[in-house]
């Protein structure tokens, strides 16, 4: 378990936000349930037995997702960052987390899912190679390329950054 787990606040989605990003993450699991006692029911006004968190594991990074109600939402504040090694990985992960989500909310590889939580679908050679070389023209062109993007496009990216 790692020391530092985010803890996602949903109203009473946790057990279908685990289960939606478990079947998009390949190397992922599912993990205990524990569910609402009749105990403390004057505070968290859950029925008794209804779950109250789920654990999941996304590609080795643990989770816990609450039904805490709907007094909190997701903001962009806080977003989760893919790393991905080609076209193929953003394609993917933009199609499948983007499925039902907010295309309002789509730009710069940003995108929010169905319970509202905020991804960035990221090449890393926009990361590593692109906005981080020591050319800031070339840097500058590919920064202004994503910036006119939803979801990010490694080859048109890498035509502004080669001038």
């Amino acid at each position: 378990m790692n020391k530092i787990r985010p803890n996602l606040w949903f109203d009473t989605q946790a057990e279908d936000a685990a289960r939606f990003y478990t079947d998009i993450f390949k190397d992922s699991k599912l993990g205990a349930v524990a569910r609402y006692p009749e105990a403390g029911q004057e505070i968290h006004g859950k029925p008794p037995g209804s779950v109250m968190t789920v654990e999941f594991e996304l590609n080795g990074q643990s989770f816990i997702a609450l039904n805490g109600g709907p007094n909190f939402t997701f903001t962009e504040a806080i977003s989760l960052e893919i790393d991905c090694a080609d076209q193929a990985e953003v394609d993917y992960y933009w199609e499948k987390l983007s499925e039902g989500g907010d295309p309002a909310a789509q730009q710069c590889g940003w995108l929010k899912d169905k319970f509202g939580l905020s991804w960035q679908v990221v090449p890393r050679a926009l990361m590593e190679e692109m906005l981080n070389d020591p050319d800031k023209a070339k840097s500058e062109r590919a920064f202004q390329a994503m910036l006119q993007m939803k979801k990010l496009d490694i080859a048109a990216l890498k035509r502004a950054f080669d001038g």
